[in-house]
């Protein structure tokens, strides 16, 4: 039996995401001393908070739609949500933030933000494919390509620090 997953369920969960997400990253920026860290990761929050109210526009828009719930025959998508929702993929309902104690190194910090945005491209990705309304997948879309630059500048910082940590030759 295929599931029926509505857009206003959809966009919840992806606003729950971003909300992790924000905290994950205000929380890492408390527990760094480095001001330059520091300063990313603020910012990378700020830039969670935008997308999770992107987020609650987008729900309102499309409840205003009277679309009946997303219909997928085939499964596909409806198996994908339910490993999301089952805690496969990842867990809405988890924290990320929780998993910090404060003594994690920068490299550590990038590293697991790095799978967090990259869960949650993949995520959207899929969302995108459930969603018929061409203005929710533009804004869908958007969000996409800033999770992306959010990989890019985490991995760049990544690289940046390993090269000041690396030994003079």
């Amino acid at each position: 039996m295929a599931l029926k997953y509505n857009a206003d369920e959809i966009f919840e969960m992806a606003e729950q995401i971003e909300r992790n997400g924000a905290r994950y990253y205000r929380k890492a920026a408390a527990g760094s001393s480095d001001l330059r860290i520091k300063q990313l990761l603020v910012g990378l929050a700020a830039m969670e908070d935008r997308h999770e109210k992107v987020f609650a526009e987008t729900r309102r828009h499309l409840a205003g739609l009277a679309r009946p719930p997303v219909f997928d025959p085939a499964g596909d998508a409806a198996a994908y949500l339910r490993a999301m929702a089952d805690g496969c993929v990842f867990d809405t309902d988890l924290d990320p933030s929780e998993r910090l104690s404060g003594n994690e190194s920068p490299e550590e910090i990038y590293r697991t933000a790095i799978e967090l945005e990259k869960d949650s491209i993949v995520f959207y990705m899929g969302v995108m494919d459930m969603v018929e309304d061409e203005q929710g997948k533009a804004r869908i879309d958007e969000i996409i390509k800033e999770e992306m630059r959010h990989v890019t500048t985490l991995s760049d910082e990544l690289r940046q620090l390993r090269d000041r940590q690396a030994p003079s030759l």
